[in-house]
């Protein structure tokens, strides 16, 4: 008899609760359309006026602003499959072995052009035991084919400098009439900006003490003025990476300006880096390695 009449109780407490939950949600969705209905139509629209024009910024700064200056008309000599800084007396392209296989011949004849193509830049190693699969190729062909060349090393910030200097210098063997090396450096990696510039540092001393050459410097013209600028550093000639601009925007000292990453040239199947030397062919010429080493 306990038993049941417990059971009763607690069957017609079930009922009760599911009522009073019941009322409840009633209540809540009740109230919650008596305030969408006191909203005011015109506020809906100024909300979805505001999220409109927000995407719309975010797809302009993220997807149009980068490349808008590609589809700017061009008031200059149109070569290469785009705007040519003109004013330029020496141009150049860098590449690697993702630029594939070169026809050097089909490249050659880019030296006969209004704005030849007089030197190249070639990566050659990465880190302190990656070598580019193109480079011995790519190197001996520039030569053989009459331009003046140079080699790249990719900087690892987390891994030994002095290791990835050796390991540059044991597959890059320049020649009188070679370009000075290139330290690429784009990343900061765990390194404050102190460690980082110390880094730098110590590759550049020993590929300059070995070479007999001042290295070149390459990075973004941002991540120069953040991360690599000293008195010392400054003294060294500086290699700027900055695209779909009409002038360099560095108010320092400048030796190389890398003004598109989307240059085509007869032999190469892939969109290449472009360069101008900031100087005459004349002053060219004496950066180039004067002695054998």
């Amino acid at each position: 008899m306990v038993k049941k009449k417990t059971k009763r109780k607690t069957a017609r407490g079930k009922v009760s609760y599911r009522k009073k939950k019941s009322s409840i949600l009633k209540w809540i969705f009740s109230t919650s359309k008596q305030g969408r209905k006191e909203t005011p139509a015109w506020l809906h629209w100024l909300l979805l006026c505001l999220v409109i024009i927000a995407m719309m910024i975010v797809f302009y700064r993220y997807f149009i602003h980068p490349y808008e200056y590609r589809w700017k008309p061009c008031t200059g000599c149109q070569l290469y499959e785009i705007c040519i800084p003109g004013k330029y007396e020496v141009h150049g392209i860098d590449i690697s072995h993702y630029q594939n296989e070169i026809d050097w011949k089909l490249l050659r004849k880019s030296q006969y052009n209004k704005y030849p193509i007089r030197f190249i830049y070639i990566k050659a190693t990465e880190g302190a035991s990656m070598c580019d699969a193109a480079f011995e190729q790519n190197f001996d062909s520039a030569r053989a084919n009459g331009f003046i060349r140079g080699a790249y090393h990719y900087f690892n910030p987390e891994g030994d400098a002095v290791k990835q200097a050796d390991f540059f210098i044991s597959k890059v063997h320049l020649q009188e009439g070679d370009l000075p090396p290139v330290l690429d450096v784009e990343r900061k990696g765990s390194n404050t900006p102190e460690e980082l510039r110390k880094k730098v540092k110590q590759w550049i001393f020993r590929v300059q003490r070995y070479y007999n050459v001042k290295p070149v410097l390459y990075t973004s013209y941002k991540f120069k003025t953040r991360y690599l600028t000293d008195s010392l550093l400054n003294s060294y000639p500086y290699w700027i990476a900055h695209y779909y601009v009409d002038s360099v925007q560095y108010k320092g000292q400048w030796t190389f300006w890398q003004h598109t990453d989307v240059g085509k040239l007869p032999g190469i199947s892939e969109r290449v880096d472009l360069n101008v030397y900031n100087g005459r062919l004349d002053d060219f010429m004496q950066m180039t390695i004067k002695n054998k080493n």
